[in-house]
């Protein structure tokens, strides 16, 4: 039986840290049959899809694996909710659980928590906005703001930048971090 309260729909993506993004790609594209929707190649991140026109990735490849080859890693594993209200019930659950939390962001197509599971895998739930905006686009949100004025916050920013697509500096400098300390062994803390 169901708890009441906000509920996940589906599993809508899955992101994986690899060592060789090539290799992955080649695969996953030629032997899938996956169609490639978008990449980055400064982040070094390529978003997948079965269903392009439904689904804009449901896998995602990024550089920055530092495990041996033998070992099993998921970079986020992603549910999606029918509701905004959902992702934002989520919030709350998280927040009253003491779920360690990554980073609340708009990705124009999309609004989503991110969170760590209790061995630190990195989850997100998210709701799909219907606009579209190339990836990738994470821009920082607050799911406190009054949901119609954050609607039309994010509608604003599609508009200025779904075409190109847009990343905070922020998170663009974690991902180099946690690139770079992929290389020497050493582990970059998550932020904000």
């Amino acid at each position: 039986m169901n708890p009441p309260g906000p509920r996940i729909a589906e599993l809508g993506h899955v992101g994986i840290r690899c060592h060789d993004v090539p290799r992955q790609l080649s695969f996953y594209t030629d032997v899938l049959g996956l169609t490639l929707t978008d990449h980055d190649k400064d982040l070094d991140v390529w978003f997948l899809s079965a269903r392009p026109d439904t689904e804009h990735h449901e896998v995602l490849l990024a550089a920055g694996r530092t495990a041996d080859a033998d070992t099993q890693l998921i970079q986020q594993v992603s549910f999606r909710c029918d509701r905004l209200e959902d992702v934002v019930g989520f919030l709350r659950r998280f927040q009253k659980h003491q779920v360690r939390l990554d980073m609340v962001v708009s990705h124009g197509n999309a609004i989503g928590v991110y969170f760590y599971d209790p061995e630190g895998n990195r989850c997100e739930v998210y709701w799909q906005t219907g606009l579209q905006a190339r990836q990738p686009f994470i821009e920082h949100i607050d799911l406190d703001t009054d949901l119609d004025e954050l609607l039309t916050r994010v509608r604003a920013s599609v508009e200025r930048f779904g075409e190109s697509g847009f990343t905070e500096k922020s998170y663009v400098q974690w991902t180099r971090a946690h690139n770079e300390t992929a290389t020497d062994g050493s582990s970059a803390a998550p932020g904000k």
